[in-house]
């Protein structure tokens, strides 16, 4: 079941926000995050905010949550009211799976954006889908739409993996997919893989790379499988029905990713993130990883405008609820302190191949990059020129590298 949100300070029923935050919106760049928190089955692996049709109970319909995040869209309007209207450089529907819904009502979304922000004229507008909810004419449709990316759920070529994880799409759908969406005319296309999971062999995770670079993406995403509690996979293993996931297995794969996606012309850019091309890497992502600002639309979802942090009720009975009756969705906020946003920095921009300035750090900071770099976790050539730069061995250890680094 998805996964416990943090506690924080309430948020105003009108979610107003402090002058101050209001004071440089979208100066660092602004994005708009919409979560779809609907699913056909959930997968074992998964503590994401979703629900299938039987976990939502009576009174949540997927044909009236279009309209429903409008109403917080207008909302949005409204908090960020007289300040300079930040164009949106990114959009990006996450879930949950948004291609459950009708291509239209992602479309209807889309346009609510524009209308009350106005989207740049290269905005990058992504959404996810698992490969067994798209087909070409909805791809056709999104891309009409204004969609200019999309990001497909692949996990794995392999039969008995994709069984562990509980995917239901058939091995060799997402690659389909994927050319289904080029030949959509979409702009970029990802792969999104999940490495480690029990019972996965060598030449599957193998196969899989295989698959992904002969779908012609220019996009791979690839993460070590992680066992949250509460999970269906969680309790497997608790019961002894799986083993858990090796760290060494994990380094093994992270490693043949990065052998065989760079001999096919991908280069990392952020430590679980490929990309052909600098115009294919993830720009909402980027603006994540870069601390800029970008509003979350629907439940659960978190925003952060200003240094201001924020996250809405989870149910989506209860985000309609409270949008019905005309009060702010948000359940809870903080207020990063300047120690709290160094600490965010530091620990996302180490993780780009663009590295992190060392003239941000302390003097223990740079003491212990001096470290990082003898022991070889550092870039020899960013190092002279004041940036730290992970190399390969330093991607597999980037969270020690991180904690050395900070007070």
């Amino acid at each position: 079941m998805p996964g416990v949100l943090p506690d924080g300070e309430t948020v105003p029923v009108d979610g107003a926000l402090p002058t101050t935050a209001l004071r440089e919106v979208g100066a660092r760049g602004f994005g708009v995050y919409l979560h779809v928190p609907f699913c056909a089955s959930r997968c074992g692996y998964c503590d994401f905010n979703t629900y299938t049709a039987a976990e939502l109970g009576a009174g949540v319909s997927r044909a009236s949550y279009a309209d429903t995040v409008l109403a917080e869209l207008a909302l949005a309007a409204r908090v960020l009211g007289d300040a300079p209207p930040p164009r949106v450089d990114t959009v990006f529907v996450g879930g949950g799976t948004p291609t459950l819904l009708p291509a239209d009502d992602l479309a209807r979304l889309l346009d609510g954006i524009d209308r009350t922000w106005g989207l740049a004229a290269d905005a990058e507008v992504t959404t996810e889908a698992n490969p067994e909810s798209v087909t070409p004419q909805s791809l056709k449709t999104l891309r009409a739409a204004g969609y200019t990316r999309i990001s497909l759920g692949m996990q794995s070529a392999a039969a008995g993996v994709l069984a562990v994880l509980d995917r239901t799409h058939r091995p060799g759908r997402a690659a389909e997919a994927a050319r289904e969406a080029r030949d959509a005319g979409f702009d970029h296309v990802n792969l999104d893989l999940i490495y480690g999971t029990p019972g996965e062999r060598a030449e599957d995770f193998a196969a899989s790379l295989d698959q992904v670079v002969a779908a012609g993406v220019d996009h791979v995403s690839a993460y070590a499988l992680i066992v949250e509690d509460g999970t269906r996979l969680a309790a497997r293993m608790r019961r002894g029905e799986l083993p858990y996931p090796s760290d060494d297995v994990a380094a093994d794969r992270y490693l043949a990713a990065e052998a065989a996606l760079d001999a096919a012309g991908f280069s990392w850019y952020e430590v679980s993130n490929w990309a052909r091309s600098e115009a294919a890497r993830c720009r909402h992502n980027l603006l994540y990883w870069t601390g800029a600002d970008w509003w979350g639309l629907g439940p659960g979802a978190h925003s952060h405008v200003g240094g201001v942090r924020w996250w809405n009720v989870k149910h989506p009975s209860a985000y309609a609820q409270r949008l019905a009756a005309g009060h702010s969705p948000g359940l809870a906020r903080e207020i990063l302190t300047p120690a709290e946003a160094h600490m965010e920095d530091v620990m996302l921009r180490l993780r780009l191949a663009s590295g992190l300035p060392l003239d941000v750090l302390d003097d223990a900071g740079r003491a212990a990059a001096a470290r990082a770099l003898a022991d070889g976790l550092l870039d020899p050539v960013a190092y002279p020129q004041g940036r730290a730069v992970l190399t390969l061995r330093g991607r597999l250890l980037a969270d020690a590298v991180v904690r050395d680094l900070l007070p």
